[in-house]
C-alpha cells in the first residue's frame, strides 16, 4: 500500500503547486499595465551588505519601473554623488545600475561606502536601500615563533589556530604537509574558533605538521598557518638521561597516567550568554579535556530541545538549532562525563529580532474622489520604530497633500485627485536593522480592461482544482463576473471561488466543467468581457504498481509500472533509484511497463521508483529492492583465555548481506591427529560473537566460523592461531565392548578404539581383562596397541566370561571401566526334542507338539525348533511326484507350531531339531500322519458337442485335486430364451466313473446353460459352466412364422408406423402434381402401396425381403459359458440381465436398450458346427420359447 500513498502525495502536491502558482499571481494581479502614467518601482537592487571581489569591476545593481520612464540618481554616504565627474564610474543607459571600474586602474577600498539610488519621474520618486559595499579581504599570517609542544600521554592539549580576520570570515581546517585532513574523533577535534582540541593525547599524536588553512571563498584563496609541532612523551619509555634532562618545572612529566575527570577547555567557567537574532542559526559549543574520553549530553532547562531543527555536530560537542525564534531562548546546559565524574557548563541564550514584515505596504490605484490607505507594519526585538517618507523625503517635510493623513503605521488617503499620486516609503529599524519598503498611490481614471489573452485553453485533471486566469485593470477598480457557456447564467455558490484578482476558482473539477467561460469586468467608466476554454482530462493511473522484492545476489527481478492516462495526453515514465537517475549499466533493461535488472549485485540494493509525467499531472510509485545473499566470512578470530580444558572464541562477524545471520557454526582442526579434516565443533546464535569452547588434551586446534542465514552458510574464516592442549591421562575407555566366540574354544573380544583426540596423549594402549563368570578365577590381562580384538584361546564351550578393557597411556589409565557379559564359541545341539506327537485339525491344519532340550545340551544361544514335514503320498492318486520338504521355525522355547497349507486326503512325515548359533542338533524320529478327505477342485473341463435337433452330448475331465474319493458328478441345466429369461432348472446325477452324458429329449433351436461340478463324501466341490444351442429344424419356419402374432410385435409396429407416414407424403406429392396437371403413373402408384405383409420371403434365410430389423439378425456368441467359479442367480426382477452375470458385460443405450450379449470364459472352445450357421430370423428367436 505504500506506492499508492506515495502516488496520492505526488498528485496532490502537483496540485497545490499549481494552486501556489496562482494565488501568488493575485498579489500582482492589479499592476498598472505599463502603457498607463505610473510612479516608479524598484525592481532590482544589490544586497544590502554587498561584500565584492576587489580583482573584479564593482556592479552596483538599481532597476526601475515606471511610466513616463524614470530618470535615476545616487547618494554616496548620504550626499548626492556625482557620477560624471568619475571616469571610473558608468551608469548602464535606461537603467540606474552603477559600473566602477576596477579592472582599468580603480582601487576597490575607495569606492567602499553606504550606496542609494533614487528612480523618479513626474508621478514619484522610489528609492532603494542602502547598499553598504566593501571590497573582501583575505590577509597573511602575521609571523610568529612557534615552540614545539612537548605533552605528556594524557594530559589535555589546545593547538591554536588564530587565524587572520578576513571579510567575510574565512573557513578553517586543519592538514598536514600532505595536504591530508587530520582524523577527527571524540578525543581530537576543531572547535568553531578554528582551535584544535585534545581531549587526552596518545603516542600516536605525535608529529611535526599539525598545519591549520584558512580558505577565503570570496576571493578562492587558501592561507597556510606555520607548521606545529606536538611530542607525546609515555612515561614507560623514557630513559634515565631524559628524567635527568627535566627541571622541576617540567615535573609533571614524572608522573605515571592516571586518569582524569573531565574539565571544560571551552567554553570557560560554570556560565557564559549568547545572542543570535531571529531566523539565524543558533551554535552552542562544550569541548571538555579528561581520561577516559568525556562524552558530551545537552539539555535545555525548563524544556525540551526543539524537535526537527535541533542537531548535533563534531562528535556531540556542538548543539546545533536553526531557525531560532524567541521561544528558543533560554538557558541550555552541557554536560562532560567519563568514569570518574561530569563537569558542566550552562549557556544563557537571549534570542533578538531585527524588523520583519507582519504587513508590508501594498500599491495603491484610486480613481479621482475615491478613498484608500497605506499600511506598514513591522515587529521585530525590540520593537522597531516606523517612519515615513514621500518620494523619499520624510513626510515631515514633504509637500503637504490635503488627501492623506498620517496615523502612525498607516497613512489615510480621502477625496484622492490626481495630483496625489506619489511614492511613500515606510521604514521600520530597531538596533538589528531596518526594512524598506516603497509603495505608490497612482490616481486614474480609466475603463476595464482584460489581460489574459482571448479563447485562452485551460487544461484540468479530474478532481483538480481548475483556476482560469481574468487579469484586469480599471479604475475606479472593476467588478468581476463569470459565466459559463454563451447564454449561461452568472456563476454563483459554494462550488466556485471567486478570488480578488479575477480568478475563478472550481475547487473539484469534473468532467462536466468541461465548457466555455466569460469573465466580464465593468465600473463606471465601462464594460469588457473575455472567455477562455476549460477542458477536463483523465488523471494518470499506475494500475499495477511495483512491489517489494527480495532477490538473492546474481539473479534477476523485474519491478511492473503500468499505467492508465488519458488518451490526449502523452505521457513519459521515468525510473529512478535512490531519488537518482539509474545507474549507466547494460544490466538495466526498461521496457514499455517494467524495469527489469539483469545479474543483480550488492549495489543494486535499493528504492526504485517509477515516476509518471504528462503535461498536467505525475505520479509515482515506489517500491524496495533487498538483495541477499550468503553472509560474508566472519573474520579477526581470536583466542583469549586459554585454559588446559577450554578457550574463549571470538570473532567480527561479516557483512549478513540483509539476510540476517541465525547461527554461527565452529568448526575445529587437530593439526596432530588428522590435519587438514574439519570437525564440527558446537554452533551458537546469530547474535553471539564469543563462545566459551571444551578442549581435549593433546590436540593440536585450530578454530574457524562460519555464519548461516536463511540463503546458507558462509565460506569459512580464516583459520585461528593454533592451540596445543596438554597430555593427560585419557578420560574415556572404549566403547561397544562384546565378548562372542568363533570357535568352541574361544572368546573373541572386540571393541571400538578412541580417536585421535580422545587419546589425551601419546602412546595409546588398551588393557583387555577377562574372566569367568560365577567361578572364583582372578583376571587374567593383556594390554595391545593398535588393535581393536583380542582372541582368548582354550575356553569351555558356551560359558560365560566377564569382560572390560581399560585405555591408558604414556601419562596413566583412563578410569576403571565397566564390565560386560561374553560367551565363548558355540558348538552344535547335543540331543533332538523328544515325544513329538501330531494333531490334525482339519484336512489343510495340524498342529505339533515336542518337549524341549534341555538347555545344557543346546551347547549356544537357544534361536528356537525347526519343524521338516514333506508329504509322502497323495491317498487319491497313485502317481508319486518328488519330495519337497518344508521348514517352520518357532522362535524361542516354544514346544508346539501350527503346520498350515497340508493337502487333504494325503499321509505326511515330519521331524523337531533345536538351533542354537552354530547351526541345528540332531533330527527327532519321523512321526507320520494323515489329513483326512476334502471337497474336490472344479473339474478339469467340460465340453459339449454333437448338437442336434434335441440332444447335446457332454464330456468332461476329472478334477485336477480329487481330495478324497470322488462319489458323483452333479449336471444342472436350464434353458434361456432370447429375452435372457432362464427357464426351470434340471439336475441330474451322474455316477464318477462316467466321463460323458448325451442329453435327449431338448427344444430345438434353444440355448441351454449347464453348471457341473464333482463330489466326495465331505461335499461338493467348485462347479465349470458352460453354454450350448440345439440345432434349427426348416421344416417347420413357415409354420412358426404363421403361429406368431406378429401385430403385437414392436418393430412391426415401427415399421407400420414407417409405412404410413410414407403413404402420407406421397399422398401429398400426387395432389400437388395433380393441380398442376402433371401425370402420376400407375406403376410407380402400385409399388409405392405395396402390402409389406405379401412381399416375398428370401429363400436362402427365411426372412422377410425388405423389412427385417438388422439387430434381430445378429448371432449370439459361439460357446459362451459362465466362469466356473461362479453360478447363475436369478433375482426377484424377471426382467434383470444380471441374471446371467457370470461374465455378462451388458450396457444400455442412453433410451434403455441393451446393447451387450452373452459372454463367458470357459478353458476350451466349442467344435466349430455346434450352431446353427444361419442367425434367426425375428420369428425363430419368439419360437424359441414356444
Amino acid at each position: 500500500m505504500q506506492p499508492k500513498i506515495m502516488m496520492k502525495k505526488k498528485s496532490i502536491s502537483a496540485s497545490k503547486a499549481s494552486l501556489v502558482l496562482f494565488l501568488c499571481q493575485m498579489i500582482s494581479a492589479l499592476d498598472v499595465p505599463l502603457d498607463l502614467s505610473q510612479p516608479p518601482t524598484i525592481t532590482q537592487q544589490s544586497p544590502k551588505d554587498y561584500i565584492v571581489d576587489p580583482r573584479e569591476n564593482i556592479v552596483i545593481q538599481c532597476e526601475a519601473k515606471g511610466k513616463p520612464p524614470p530618470s535615476f540618481s545616487w547618494t554616496r554616504n548620504g550626499t548626492h554623488f556625482d557620477i560624471d565627474k568619475d571616469a571610473q564610474v558608468t551608469m548602464k543607459p535606461n537603467s540606474g545600475t552603477l559600473v566602477i571600474n576596477i579592472m582599468n586602474g580603480g582601487k576597490a577600498e575607495a569606492y567602499e561606502g553606504v550606496y542609494q539610488c533614487t528612480a523618479r519621474n513626474e508621478r514619484g520618486a522610489a528609492i532603494s536601500n542602502n547598499i553598504v559595499i566593501r571590497p573582501s579581504r583575505s590577509p597573511l599570517w602575521t609571523k610568529e615563533k612557534l615552540e614545539p609542544n612537548q605533552v605528556r600521554e594524557g594530559d589535555s592539549l589546545v593547538l591554536h589556530c588564530r587565524p587572520p580576520v578576513g571579510l567575510p570570515p574565512p573557513i578553517i581546517f586543519w592538514m598536514d604537509n600532505a595536504f591530508q585532513r587530520l582524523p577527527q574523533s571524540e578525543r581530537v577535534s576543531q572547535g568553531l574558533n578554528g582551535d584544535l582540541y585534545f581531549s587526552n593525547v596518545q603516542p600516536e599524536d605525535t608529529r611535526e605538521d599539525y598545519i591549520c588553512y584558512a580558505r577565503f571563498n570570496h576571493t578562492q584563496t587558501i592561507q597556510q598557518k606555520q607548521p606545529i609541532s606536538v611530542k607525546v612523551f609515555s612515561m614507560d619509555s623514557l630513559n634515565d638521561t631524559i628524567a635527568a634532562n627535566l627541571s622541576d618545572t617540567d615535573i609533571y612529566g614524572a608522573r605515571p597516567v592516571t586518569e582524569r575527570q573531565p574539565v571544560l577547555l571551552t567554553p570557560t567557567g560554570s556560565t557564559s550568554t549568547k545572542v543570535e537574532l531571529r531566523g539565524n542559526v543558533l551554535l552552542l559549543e562544550c569541548i571538555a579535556a579528561g581520561l577516559p574520553t568525556p562524552v558530551i549530553r545537552w539539555i535545555k532547562e525548563g524544556g525540551e530541545l526543539p524537535a526537527n531543527r535541533t542537531f548535533f555536530e563534531n562528535f556531540k560537542k556542538t548543539l546545533k538549532i536553526i531557525d531560532v525564534s524567541e521561544a528558543d531562548s533560554g538557558n541550555y546546559k552541557c554536560i562532560a562525563r567519563n568514569t570518574l565524574g561530569s563537569a558542566h557548563h550552562v549557556i544563557s541564550v537571549t534570542v533578538k529580532a531585527a524588523p520583519y514584515w507582519i504587513t508590508a505596504p501594498r500599491n495603491l490605484v484610486l480613481s479621482p474622489g475615491e478613498d484608500g490607505t497605506l499600511i506598514c507594519r513591522a515587529n521585530g526585538n525590540p520593537k522597531p520604530s516606523i517612519s515615513w517618507l514621500a518620494n523619499g523625503v520624510p513626510i515631515a517635510i514633504a509637500p503637504e497633500d490635503p488627501s492623506r493623513k498620517v496615523d502612525g503605521d498607516t497613512i489615510i488617503f480621502s477625496h484622492v485627485q490626481e495630483r496625489s499620486s506619489a511614492v511613500y516609503q515606510c521604514n521600520a529599524s530597531n538596533e538589528y536593522g531596518y526594512l524598506l519598503a516603497n509603495a505608490f498611490v497612482n490616481v486614474l481614471a480609466e475603463p476595464p480592461r482584460i489581460l489574459t489573452p482571448a479563447n485562452k485553453l485551460y487544461q484540468v485533471i479530474a478532481d483538480s482544482p481548475a483556476l482560469l486566469d481574468c487579469a484586469y485593470f480599471g479604475s475606479p477598480k472593476p467588478e468581476i463576473e463569470w459565466f459559463k457557456g454563451v447564454k449561461g447564467s452568472i456563476l454563483r455558490g459554494s462550488e466556485y471561488i471567486f478570488h480578488d484578482n479575477g480568478s475563478l476558482e472550481i475547487p473539484v473539477a469534473q468532467k462536466d466543467s468541461t465548457g466555455t467561460y466569460t469573465c466580464v469586468a465593468r465600473n463606471k467608466l465601462g464594460k469588457t468581457q473575455n472567455e477562455v476554454q476549460l477542458e477536463i482530462k483523465d488523471p494518470t493511473v499506475i494500475i499495477k504498481q511495483p512491489e517489494y522484492k527480495v532477490i538473492q545476489r546474481y539473479g534477476q527481478v523485474s519491478f511492473e509500472c503500468v499505467i492508465k492516462h488519458d488518451s490526449t495526453l502523452l505521457p513519459t515514465v521515468i525510473w529512478l533509484k535512490d531519488n537518482d537517475e539509474l545507474p549507466d549499466d547494460e544490466r538495466f533493461l526498461v521496457g514499455k511497463d517494467n524495469l527489469t535488472i539483469m545479474n543483480v549485485t550488492d549495489k543494486d540494493d535499493g528504492t526504485y521508483t517509477c515516476i509518471v509525467n504528462t503535461t498536467l499531472d505525475s505520479v509515482s510509485a515506489s517500491a524496495v529492492l533487498t538483495v541477499v545473499a550468503r553472509p560474508n566470512p566472519p573474520f579477526d578470530l581470536e583466542l583469549t583465555g586459554q585454559l588446559e580444558r577450554s578457550v574463549e572464541l571470538s570473532w567480527i562477524p561479516g557483512d549478513e548481506n540483509n539476510s540476517p545471520i541465525t547461527n554461527f557454526v565452529i568448526e575445529y582442526e587437530d593439526g596432530l591427529h588428522e590435519p587438514g579434516v574439519w570437525h564440527f565443533q558446537t554452533e551458537v546464535p546469530g547474535t553471539q560473537t564469543t563462545v566459551q569452547l571444551k578442549l581435549s588434551p593433546y590436540v593440536n586446534y585450530s578454530f574457524r566460523v562460519i555464519a548461516v542465514n536463511e540463503i546458507g552458510r558462509s565460506q569459512p574464516s580464516e583459520p585461528s592461531e593454533q592451540y596445543l592442549t596438554k597430555s593427560s591421562n585419557p578420560d574415556e575407555n572404549p566403547s561397544n565392548v562384546q565378548g562372542i566366540g568363533s570357535e568352541p574354544d574361544n572368546l573373541v573380544i572386540t571393541w571400538e578404539s578412541l580417536k585421535g583426540f580422545q587419546s589425551n596423549g601419546p602412546g595409546l594402549q588398551y588393557k583387555v581383562s577377562w574372566r569367568q563368570k560365577d567361578v572364583d578365577d582372578e583376571w587374567t590381562s593383556v594390554i595391545v596397541a593398535n588393535v581393536s580384538k583380542y582372541i582368548v584361546s582354550g575356553t569351555p564351550t558356551f560359558v560365560p566370561y566377564e569382560i572390560k578393557v581399560q585405555a591408558l597411556n604414556d601419562l596413566g589409565y583412563a578410569p576403571e571401566p565397566s564390565e560386560v557379559i561374553g560367551h565363548s564359541g558355540e558348538d552344535l545341539p547335543m540331543v533332538a526334542p523328544g515325544n513329538v506327537q501330531v494333531h490334525v485339525i482339519n484336512s489343510t491344519l495340524a498342529k505339533v507338539h515336542w518337549d524341549p532340550v534341555p538347555l545344557k545340551t543346546v551347547r549356544g544361544h537357544l534361536q528356537g525348533y525347526k519343524v521338516y514335514y514333506w508329504k509322502v503320498q497323495s491317498l487319491s492318486r497313485r502317481s508319486r511326484r518328488h519330495v519337497e520338504k518344508k521348514i517352520l521355525t518357532f522362535r524361542g522355547n516354544k514346544t508346539f507350531g501350527m503346520l498350515p497349507g497340508l493337502e487333504p486326503y494325503s499321509t505326511y512325515k515330519l521331524n523337531v531339531r533345536v538351533a542354537n548359533g552354530k547351526g541345528e542338533g540332531p533330527a527327532s524320529p519321523d512321526k507320520v500322519f494323515r489329513t483326512p478327505e476334502g471337497v474336490p477342485s472344479s473339474p478339469s473341463f467340460l465340453k459339449i458337442t454333437n448338437p442336434t435337433l434335441d440332444s447335446l452330448t457332454l464330456e468332461w475331465g476329472s478334477p485336477t485335486h480329487p481330495n478324497g474319493v470322488l462319489t458323483s458328478y452333479i449336471l444342472k441345466f436350464q434353458p434361456i430364451n432370447n429375452t435372457h429369461e432362464l427357464g426351470p432348472m434340471v439336475e441330474i446325477r451322474i455316477p464318477a466313473n462316467e466321463s460323458s452324458l448325451i442329453l435327449k429329449n431338448l427344444n430345438y433351436s434353444t440355448r441351454y446353460k449347464f453348471y457341473f461340478n464333482a463330489q466326495t463324501s465331505v461335499g461338493s466341490g467348485n462347479q465349470i459352466t458352460e453354454e450350448a444351442v440345439t440345432i434349427m429344424d426348416e421344416g417347420k419356419m413357415a409354420m412358426a412364422s404363421r403361429q406368431v402374432d406378429i401385430a403385437t410385435q414392436g418393430w412391426f409396429i415401427g415399421l407400420m408406423c414407417a409405412v404410413a407416414l410414407l403413404i402420407l407424403i406421397l399422398l401429398i406429392v400426387c395432389f400437388i402434381r395433380r393441380n398442376k396437371g402433371g401425370k402420376y403413373p400407375v406403376k410407380e402408384k402400385e409399388d409405392a402401396h405395396a402390402d409389406p405383409e405379401i412381399q416375398p420371403m428370401k429363400e436362402d434365410d427365411g426372412t422377410f425381403g425388405e423389412y427385417s430389423d438388422a439387430e434381430d439378425h445378429k448371432p449370439l456368441k459361439k460357446g459362451s459359458r459362465t466362469p466356473s467359479d461362479r453360478t447363475v442367480k436369478k433375482e426377484d426382477s424377471d426382467d434383470s440381465l444380471v441374471d446371467y452375470g457370470e461374465g455378462v458385460n451388458g450396457q444400455f443405450n442412453e433410451d434403455g436398450s441393451f446393447i451387450g450379449q452373452y459372454s463367458g470364459k470357459k478353458e476350451k472352445e466349442p467344435a466349430e458346427g455346434n450352431e446353427s450357421s444361419e442367425a434367426p430370423s425375428p420369428v425363430n428367436a419368439m419360437n424359441s420359447f414356444v
